[in-house]
């Protein structure tokens, strides 16, 4: 399993090397000493979720105050662009965002460190993404921003097919930006 780094302070992307032979193929999607030597603590990660998205789903973008949390993100059916916002005050990165394709063929899993919001749409008929979360959810500490939000300049690359009432009636980046900075 190769580790990368992105643009964004302390985001990682964990790509294993799947075995394909006549019977199909075999991975390792979560190696928990490749994690700890890259300064995560495996033990740390105590939910795991799914959810399952049409074509042109968006589901995003999320995050959560106080602490914030870690998230490990896969997608084990179908394919969806993932993105990610740094909302991290102090971040020199800040504001930025990345985009990656997450999909059932590279098994690629990325490391969304806390403080940052996090949404993806989906690319195939059906995509189910896996999250290994290292907090308990509170929703008093949910934060959303607006998947359109003019600032941002997020590139989605389909239609939006379906979203939720919840994200749709989500903030603004400005809005956040400024009840962060207090």
């Amino acid at each position: 399993m190769r580790v990368e780094r992105t643009r964004l302070d302390g985001m990682l992307l964990f790509v294993p090397e799947p075995h394909h032979d006549d019977r199909g193929l075999f991975t390792r999607t979560f190696d928990a000493a490749v994690a700890a030597a890259h300064g995560l603590d495996p033990a740390a990660f105590i939910q795991d979720s799914q959810s399952r998205s049409r074509y042109g789903t968006v589901r995003g973008m999320h995050g959560r105050s106080g602490r914030g949390e870690a998230k490990l993100v896969r997608c084990a059916r179908g394919a969806v662009l993932d993105v990610v916002v740094d909302a991290r005050p102090g971040s020199s990165t800040f504001g930025q965002h990345v985009t990656v394709r997450l999909d059932d063929e590279t098994f690629t899993t990325l490391y969304v460190p806390p403080g940052m919001l996090h949404g993806f749409q989906s690319l195939t008929a059906l995509s189910d993404v896996c999250y290994r979360i290292d907090r308990e959810h509170d929703p008093s500490e949910d934060l959303s921003v607006r998947y359109d939000d003019p600032d941002l300049k997020i590139a989605w690359p389909l239609p939006v097919a379906a979203i939720s009432d919840r994200d749709l009636a989500a903030g603004s980046w400005a809005a956040l930006r400024a009840r962060l900075s207090n």
